[in-house]
């Protein structure tokens, strides 16, 4: 089961997205539609949808392990719709390779399309994500995209909701984790690796030195590419 789908009606879309967000909070999901709805073309229809039960947030190997078969369950339930296209707005990838052979079009993943976005625009970036337990995970994703030699990844400390509640003190120290990216790692270019900043990051470029990637963004936009190929 799905919860918190609302498509984005347009005039007679002519292709159409699914986009997933892995964790059960409402208000990741919001803002990863209301994000999503900005960059998409008129004629791009968006649904953006969470599973009905699950973890709130994503932020162990445990939650992982409990989102996977809830993420594949949603892409097969959803197939008869026939969507031109699924983005996964976690930066988990979680149950990516799966939910590819089983969909049959272009399933896009946030870290992967986050990854390219930014090998095009600097030479070293960095991954910023919320809690600390998500770097490892992020570490071997880098590794199966193969940039690990040229990111690094920081975590700011917060937690997931509280990334996209956005308060005050949750942005301060988003900030200064990128502030050290760039300092201390020599960051070209900031991904930001959490549906939970999805939509923050024209909020922070105009206070950071360096380009900021939004992954979900990314991965939506990549996505619609794809699918407008094959029209």
């Amino acid at each position: 089961m799905m919860a918190g789908a609302e498509e984005k009606h347009r005039e007679a879309p002519t292709r159409r997205l699914l986009v997933i967000n892995p964790n059960t909070n409402p208000a990741v999901t919001k803002a990863i539609r209301d994000a999503a709805a900005r960059v998409i073309f008129p004629a791009t229809g968006l649904t953006v949808v969470n599973p009905a039960t699950g973890p709130f947030s994503i932020e162990t190997a445990e939650h992982r392990e409990m989102a996977v078969p809830r993420v594949i369950s949603l892409v097969r339930e959803s197939m008869a719709e026939r969507y031109d296209a699924y983005v996964f707005g976690c930066f988990d990838d979680i149950g990516l390779f799966e939910s590819r052979a089983l969909a049959k079009v272009p399933v896009v993943g946030t870290c992967e399309a986050g990854i390219a976005a930014a090998r095009t625009v600097a030479r070293r970036f960095s991954i910023i994500t919320t809690v600390h337990s998500a770097v490892p995970g992020i570490h071997d994703l880098l590794e199966r995209y193969g940039a690990a030699d040229i990111c690094t990844v920081r975590a700011a400390g917060v937690g997931v909701a509280d990334a996209a509640r956005n308060g005050g003190e949750t942005e301060a120290r988003i900030l200064r984790t990128i502030l050290d990216a760039v300092e201390q790692d020599g960051a070209e270019a900031i991904l930001l690796g959490s549906g939970g900043l999805a939509g923050q990051a024209p909020a922070l470029r105009g206070k950071v030195p360096v380009p900021v990637i939004d992954g979900v963004l990314a991965a939506v936009k990549m996505a619609e590419g794809l699918v407008a190929q094959f029209d």
